[in-house]
């Protein structure tokens, strides 16, 4: 063979084995991400399921892709985005709070979901049994429902004179089924407990007015995927109308709510991440046990409830995990 045809041919050979090596590659795996909420609405949360899929050696864009899909709080638009996630064939579909999981589910019987909801995802239709859930459906849920009552203890124990106390309910949530638990815990609490639905924005003005007519002495915000997206108006509602509120999530006591009692969502979408990893490695969502959230945290806010002129017990503070100023 002539100097210049072996150059020639060398040449080629090289500019092939980059292509070789490239169709060698495994095609990176994609996650579904089903939200009822917006982009900013919780950026904590996010980091924390990208946080979770790093523990499993994920990173996003690096050796994962992740399609998000956010409804902006209007549920209605969960049904056109699972389908739009099952066409481009995502690897698995994780569906914070339980709108998105329920229609995801709806919605495919094949592709993995993983969930991150409050309630009881048994009674809820998501699985069938928490150990194996079978199926294509697992997840985290959070301590928030089995403690709701305790949050309406807490409300109490601040605020001991109030006798007539409001709740605040979205009638399209789910989880609803912690209404006759709370009217249990407030009749032995000798508590006049008012249910009052806002299932949008413009009834939270209503909500409010009612409250005031009511004169009562406190606020109970019931679990709710919505409140939690619009957990910082609540808190400013709160403020402006001088209500001692408590709420599940820290952030509501960051914005100037009174208090928040819940189980940590952080740690849920962290878990949801891990497990998102899991099934894209290979395992398989019915063999995965759902996972029950243990850790509970409260947060009381101190300029609140100053600007409320009430006084934070000794042992209330004691038992705070922040005391926020």
């Amino acid at each position: 063979m002539r100097r210049r045809e072996f150059i020639a041919l060398l040449g080629g050979a090289a500019a092939v084995w980059p292509l070789a090596a490239r169709a060698q590659r495994p095609a990176m795996p994609v996650i579904g991400f089903l939200s009822t909420k917006a982009p900013d609405d919780t950026p904590n949360l996010l980091a924390a399921f990208r946080q979770g899929l790093k523990d499993t050696g994920f990173v996003e864009d690096q050796n994962v892709a992740i399609e998000y899909r956010f409804a902006h709080n209007q549920n209605e638009r969960l049904p056109a985005l699972v389908a739009d996630l099952i066409l481009r064939q995502v690897a698995v579909i994780v569906a914070p709070a339980t709108p998105a999981a329920t229609v995801a589910k709806a919605a495919t019987g094949t592709i993995p979901i993983v969930f991150e909801i409050g309630g009881d995802p048994v009674q809820l239709g998501l699985v069938t049994r928490l150990d194996r859930p079978g199926g294509n459906v697992t997840g985290v849920t959070q301590l928030n429902i089995e403690v709701a009552s305790k949050r309406l203890e807490l409300l109490h124990e601040l605020v001991p004179k109030a006798k007539v106390i409001g709740y605040m309910i979205n009638p399209d949530y789910p989880e609803n089924v912690e209404l006759t638990e709370m009217e249990g815990a407030a009749r032995n609490l000798g508590l006049e407990l008012h249910v009052l639905n806002a299932r949008t924005e413009h009834d939270f003005d209503k909500a409010f007015a009612k409250l005031a007519q009511l004169q009562a002495g406190g606020l109970l915000l019931g679990s709710s995927a919505f409140y939690v997206a619009k957990q910082e108006q609540l808190a400013a509602l709160a403020v402006r109308h001088a209500v001692p509120a408590i709420f599940e999530s820290r952030q509501f006591a960051i914005a100037g709510g009174l208090m928040s009692y819940g189980g940590s969502l952080t740690d849920a979408y962290r878990q949801a991440g891990v497990y998102a990893g899991r099934i894209a490695k290979g395992e398989k969502p019915s063999e995965l046990p759902v996972l029950r959230g243990t850790k509970v945290e409260l947060y009381i806010n101190l300029k609140s409830a100053k600007a409320l002129g009430l006084s934070v017990p000794a042992a209330l503070q004691a038992r705070a995990d922040e005391m926020i100023e």
